[in-house]
């Protein structure tokens, strides 16, 4: 039998969410009829742009239809992944998938490879830490899938670090893509606005060793003379930095820096 939901219903629905003031709709993909997203979404997004108040669309048909390449022209952001759990293998596995769209994202339009899982338990700190440098990196919608009522001090810590949220927001838009991939090491490199270039230095493996990004992998010319912004400890680093990057990782962690020319 037919359940509650806004198919055939669009415009109606859609005016009555504007007369409450919704600011962002997820329309998700439950319960469907059959019929392709890619003919069902473009109705709400219609009916949504007549309904007289800006409202982001979030579409969530869980990749059926790769909706990365067609999404752009129905709604703000997409997405790219099935449902996400609060595990580390589900959070990476996302941060994977989410990746190979990379070159579709732009502003206006997101991939959203689901929500952030931070505050949930499921991780240790610096996993999820890892969760948010990716996510933001990947100009990825930064949705809270947590408790909000029951937030510990260390997941408000992560989630309001509004320098890491910068990258998230800089005005090129530009989604990460993975620089380099040698065992468990890996280099998320995107590069922002004023001449700098962001990078996430991530070992995925369960040995502590030492990562090294270089410059030739992040598109800069080897000689350049960048300094270097930790933006989790807060700090611009005292080195100057020539040709690479080297940094001591622990299991599951990362570091995430802005690099700034000087020369």
């Amino acid at each position: 039998y037919p359940l509650p939901g806004s198919l055939g219903f669009e415009e109606q629905d859609a005016k009555t969410f504007a007369s409450w003031g919704i600011d962002y709709l997820k329309y998700d993909n439950c319960h469907h009829d059959g019929s392709k997203p890619i003919e069902r979404y473009p109705v709400m997004s219609k009916a949504l742009k007549k309904a007289g108040r800006p409202i982001f669309f979030s579409l969530c048909e869980w990749r059926e239809m790769h909706p990365a390449e067609w999404g752009f022209h129905v709604g703000n952001s997409w997405r790219t992944t099935c449902d996400i759990t609060d595990t580390w293998e589900s959070m990476i596995s996302r941060a994977d998938q989410n990746e190979l769209y990379a070159q579709y994202a732009r502003p206006g339009g997101w991939n959203d490879p689901d929500m952030l899982e931070i505050g949930n338990r499921g991780m240790t700190k610096d996993e999820y830490i890892v969760h948010f440098s990716l996510w933001a990196i990947s100009k990825a919608p930064l949705l809270l899938g947590c408790d909000i009522r029951n937030m510990t001090q260390e997941t408000i810590e992560i989630i309001s670090n509004k320098e890491v949220i910068a990258v998230n927001q800089d005005s090129y838009g530009i989604q990460a893509r993975k620089a380099r991939m040698h065992g468990d090491e890996e280099i998320w490199v995107a590069p922002l606005s004023s001449y700098r270039t962001v990078v996430v230095i991530l070992n995925r493996g369960s040995v502590r060793y030492s990562v090294t990004a270089f410059w030739e992998d992040m598109g800069l010319d080897p000689n350049t003379v960048v300094e270097a912004r930790d933006l989790w400890e807060h700090k611009t680093l005292k080195n100057r930095f020539v040709g690479n990057i080297t940094t001591m990782l622990n299991p599951h962690s990362c570091k995430m820096y802005v690099l700034k020319p000087i020369s």
